[in-house]
């Protein structure tokens, strides 16, 4: 199983890759893009995901001017175990406008994990945004965990709030978001279940963009999740830094 999931996520990838190499030669009009970021800690979705280490990311993105993409994104990660070792990320999507203020977003993103064992999931997403103000939902259509975490049926809310023209060209991002698991509790004993595994998350950032140096980017992330629960969380407050730069 495992070899044909490492198999799919690394076609995947190359016909991605191919695609976007091609499509200026095939008259697609659009732009393709790369992007490299190291960060002191992953966080993603309030969660950390290297156990409070640094990683090392990248991806390489395909916009058309109609609205429609497609990107492949890859960083190391750390759940305490011995696999899986890295995160491979398959996404498209379409975006548009309505008016000068509104703009939408569909998606859809495989999650793969293509040294560990049943992790891989899929979403599809959705997203309004109005001015600063920016409200989403994304649900698991597919995933290898059957009966735990991150399976078919899962929901995800989340919601932004964005300033990019602060004074000394300071950006600022303020974020919440809830986790609804599908299998939120395990029955451990006959009429016990553990903890919830649903939560909340919050957090902001402050980032500056340095032109040919990048960005950078002082981070605070945290989670109401119990320990106890399924998902075992660490709910401290979480501060990182990163840089990102695209080519």
């Amino acid at each position: 199983m495992n070899m044909q999931r490492h198999a799919l996520a690394k076609g995947t990838f190359g016909f991605l890759f191919s695609l976007s190499l091609a499509a200026p030669s095939l008259g697609m009009a659009g732009s393709l893009s790369a992007n490299i970021g190291v960060v002191s800690n992953y966080i993603w979705r309030g969660i950390t995901q290297t156990q409070d280490g640094a990683a090392v990311q990248g991806g390489i993105d395909y916009n058309h001017e109609s609205g429609f993409s497609l990107g492949t994104w890859i960083s190391n990660i750390d759940w305490g175990t011995d696999t899986p070792n890295y995160e491979l990320d398959l996404y498209g999507g379409f975006e548009g406008s309505i008016g000068d203020d509104f703009s939408y977003s569909l998606s859809t993103t495989y999650y793969a994990y293509p040294d560990g064992r049943d992790s891989d999931f899929w979403e599809i997403g959705a997203s309004g945004t109005f001015r600063w103000f920016t409200l989403g939902i994304a649900y698991t259509i597919y995933g290898e965990n059957d009966g735990g975490l991150y399976d078919d049926g899962d929901l995800y809310y989340h919601a932004a709030f964005d300033l990019d023209e602060l004074p000394f060209g300071l950006a600022l991002n303020l974020r919440a978001g809830y986790y609804d698991f599908r299998h939120d509790s395990l029955r451990v004993l006959p009429g016990i279940q553990t903890e919830s595994a649903d939560y909340w998350h919050y957090g902001a950032s402050l980032s500056k963009d340095a032109g040919q140096f990048g960005t950078f980017s002082l981070n605070w992330d945290q989670n109401n999740g119990e320990p106890d629960s399924p998902g075992g969380y660490d709910n401290e407050p979480k501060f990182w830094v990163g840089w990102t730069k695209e080519f």
